[in-house]
């Protein structure tokens, strides 16, 4: 259908036109700051991810792919042989390993926690919630230090085991992957029962009580009844555990001595003694990418979520 030629617009298309015209020039200082202050950066990052390397730091301002090139393989000084980066992928893999882990290690931890703190009292829920949160207000530095302290030779650890004689010698347990993930495990652990709190909160336990009317067995009510409804934070947990432990930077670099590196430590030494701005670059991009997509996978998981009556 056509409009015929000198027909009116209605007032009230007008009204809204002129509305929607000034809300989006109220909104333009906000999107401004926005792409300045958010996206900026990002992009001067990506657009150092193709340039060359200078010599002492900084970049050259001539296009190249070889930092991205660098991030999987590299050249053999001598020969100009094209092999796998073994050092790169080693630092890859140990990131998403320890990743994983820590995410599976909260979760253990933080449902039980969780589920306890769900179903007390008013007041008492607000108590544990309360100490849930205290980690949230001491430096993350002072947290890590905190552990180091424990984990050392001379430590709270070793000290105990050694006292009831379950070992005769201290254990190195610092500068190893194994401090590096108990620290980890310890930092994101609220991290990962908020999110579990909240979706237990809303577990309405007469499905419970139904199933074990119906003859379930605890595992079975778990898996059929409760494992469906606290989903979302299950979820929700993981990823807001997972994505910061794999750019984690100051624990590992802590408790693991420098030896025991990740890809924020990777990405650091570029910048720094490496002198490799570009390469640098491509692995923060990489990252960024490697989080878009858990945030992703996120959202395609909740809008997937039925909802629970």
């Amino acid at each position: 259908m056509t409009l015929e030629a000198g027909q009116p617009r209605s007032l009230e298309a007008e009204a809204t036109n002129r509305r929607i015209r000034r809300n989006w020039l109220l909104s333009l200082p906000a999107i401004l700051l926005l792409l300045v202050g958010a996206s900026g950066p990002l992009l001067i990052v990506l657009v150092y991810s193709f340039l060359k390397p200078g010599d002492f730091s900084g970049v050259v301002w001539e296009p190249s792919f070889n930092a991205w090139f660098q991030i999987l393989f590299s050249r053999d000084i001598f020969d100009d042989t094209v092999g796998l980066a073994d050092a790169h992928l080693t630092i890859f893999w140990r990131s998403v390993r320890l990743s994983l882990a820590t995410t599976l290690i909260t979760l253990l931890l933080g449902l039980p926690t969780a589920y306890f703190i769900a179903t007390r009292s008013g007041r008492q829920r607000t108590f544990w919630l309360f100490l849930i949160t205290i980690p949230f207000w001491t430096n993350l530095l002072i947290r890590t230090f905190a552990i180091l302290e424990m984990l050392r030779n001379e430590g709270i650890v070793n000290n105990s085991l050694m006292s009831l004689g379950l070992i005769a010698e201290p254990i190195q347990i610092l500068y190893t992957d194994t401090a590096v993930l108990i620290g980890m495990a310890y930092v994101y652990l609220p991290l990962m029962v908020l999110p579990l709190y909240a979706a237990i909160e809303r577990l309405d336990f007469r499905l419970v009580e139904a199933g074990y009317d119906l003859y379930a067995n605890r595992l079975q009510v778990f898996r059929k009844v409760i494992l469906p409804i606290i989903k979302p934070g299950i979820v929700a947990g993981s990823i807001l555990v997972f994505v910061p432990s794999l750019g984690a930077y100051v624990t590992p670099r802590v408790l693991g001595g420098g030896k025991n590196m990740m890809i924020g430590n990777f990405i650091e030494l570029q910048f720094g003694q490496g002198r490799n701005w570009p390469l640098g670059s491509s692995l923060s991009i990489l990252l960024l990418l490697i989080v878009m997509a858990a945030l992703l996978f996120y959202v395609r998981a909740s809008s997937r979520e039925e909802p629970h009556g």
